[in-house]
């Protein structure tokens, strides 16, 4: 029984506390105060999902936020997937359950100081949000000021060795108390980070104010004016006839539209894959799965689908997660394959929020015919397949899925989409070694050492041929020529910072 399953509309597939500093810009400048352009003109941004749960920090809008300079966590992650300094410059370690964090020195965006009462505060309204976040699946904290003047000690029940990396989360943002009044959790003038939320066109557009006591120095830039704009040939148009300065996740058809200089595209940590259901149907049999398998050819995501935006499928983890191919080690315990039969038929199903989806799905439904299955395929918008996803109905599914976005913690994607009890379980597998694997992994607190466990559990999941990798996806984002230090995030949590100007 998978008992902490629950829905998280939107997770798979939405873009991604600041730091800004870490990764590429797209060109000048990515960080600092002060300098050319200071009192810039006003960016004019285009985000490709529009907010789902009215810009709450706790669900999949969090990374809305966080993309515009909006909140921040008391970690971020850097380039190498290890925590970083954001609200907290440092943190230490006192016995397996608690950890104490030092604040540096900030304001929230309403005047008040960021203490550790308010610290504190912040972290307890999240563990009390219903639904959860994301980041704190499985886990019970608590936190409260410590003895030192700038000190937080967070608690938790159970042992939490990559507490910092969860802390970088942008579900786990950090919002002045004004933030919980008034019956729902509202990120406008309570957030810390160089921006600030000043209006909200409910799922259409947004407009933000640079925030001058911005800790990390005064943004370059005057302010945002953000539009929602579902719809990839649409972003690309307005950046082309110059109504934007920036349009996220440029859809792959529509990059040759671009001049080459306004095309920066990123590897990051999001890989689109084939899910079998192990549990139930056609794929419940081992040896179908391994048949399927086969009979997928991933060569040809990246090169025609993706049209060499992408890197072939390797594992659950692709190139952006720089540590994880020199740990690759070769699938643990497959079947052997087994001949399919006439009554094998596939119920193939994906989402159309992400337009390469379908395209790859049409494919793997004729690499499978072609190996004897039959195959029927379903294409709605997401949030009209999670339930049934969720509830094993599909025998197969293509899923573009961030795999650091919810903790930046290796070990916890793999605990959420492929363990018996895990909350994300599309493939519906349960198997005792991968639980057990995970299990080991998620108890180690050296980051190679846990590394190195999270890789021996990617080789038991995909030896149970659950999960076929396609490709690992590079994400387009459209850059106006006048425009410099767009953030580049790997990780899909930040666009702009203080250094993104026009």
């Amino acid at each position: 029984m998978r008992s902490h399953r629950r829905p998280r509309l939107l997770a798979a597939f939405l873009l991604t506390p600041l730091t800004a500093g870490c990764f590429a810009s797209g060109g000048g400048d990515s960080g600092g105060s002060g300098g050319k352009g200071g009192d810039g003109d006003r960016l004019r941004v285009a985000l490709a999902f529009p907010p789902a749960e009215n810009l709450s920090p706790y669900g999949a809008d969090a990374t809305l936020l966080s993309r515009l300079g909006v909140t921040e966590g008391l970690t971020g992650l850097d380039a190498n997937g290890s925590a970083a300094p954001a609200l907290a410059e440092s943190w230490r370690r006192d016995g397996e359950k608690v950890w104490e964090f030092t604040l540096r020195d900030a304001t929230f965006q309403d005047g008040s100081e960021v203490t550790p009462a308010a610290v504190a505060d912040s972290l307890g309204q999240a563990t009390r949000a219903k639904p959860a976040p994301a980041a704190l699946a499985g886990v019970s904290l608590s936190a409260k000021a410590g003895s030192g003047e700038r000190v937080v000690r967070v608690t938790t029940d159970e042992p939490d060795p990559v507490l910092p990396l969860r802390l970088s989360s942008p579900s786990l943002a950090i919002l002045s108390a004004k933030a919980y009044k008034g019956g729902r959790t509202d990120a406008a003038g309570t957030a810390t980070g160089p921006f600030e939320l000043t209006k909200v066109n409910g799922a259409t557009s947004a407009s933000l104010d640079r925030f001058d006591d911005y800790w990390g120095g005064r943004a370059q830039a005057s302010g945002i004016d953000a539009r929602f704009i579902a719809d990839g040939t649409a972003r690309a148009n307005a950046l082309r006839t110059g109504e934007l300065d920036i349009a996220e996740a440029v859809p792959v058809a529509q990059a040759a539209s671009l001049d080459e200089g306004a095309r920066r595209d990123t590897a990051t940590t999001r890989t689109t894959s084939l899910l079998f259901n192990a549990s139930s149907g056609t794929f419940k049999d081992a040896g179908l799965r391994a048949a399927a398998r086969g009979a997928v050819d991933t060569s040809v995501f990246a090169k025609d689908v993706y049209e060499g935006y992408g890197d072939a499928g390797a594992g659950i983890y692709g190139p952006a997660v720089t540590w994880a191919e020199g740990k690759r080690s070769a699938p643990v315990g497959r079947a052997k394959a087994t001949e399919p039969g006439g009554d094998d038929v596939v119920r193939l199903a994906t989402y159309d929020n992400r337009p390469e989806l379908p395209e790859a799905a049409q494919v793997v439904k004729q690499q499978l015919e072609k190996a004897g299955f039959t195959v029927k395929l379903t294409v709605r918008e997401y949030s009209r397949l999670e339930a049934d996803a969720l509830d094993g109905k599909f025998d197969a599914f293509v899923l573009a899925r961030n795999t650091l976005l919810d903790t930046g913690d290796p070990v916890a994607v793999l605990a959420s989409d492929y363990t018996c009890d895990g909350g994300f379980n599309i493939a519906q597998l349960c198997d005792e070694d991968v639980d057990r694997a995970v299990a080991d992994a998620e108890k180690i607190a050296d980051t190679a050492e846990r590394q190195d466990a999270a890789m021996a559990a990617e080789a038991r999941i995909l030896g149970s041929d659950a999960v076929v990798p396609l490709v690992h996806q590079r994400i387009i984002t459209g850059v106006a020529d006048s425009v410099q230090g767009v953030i580049l995030d790997p990780y899909e949590r930040a666009l702009v910072g203080t250094g993104t100007r026009r």
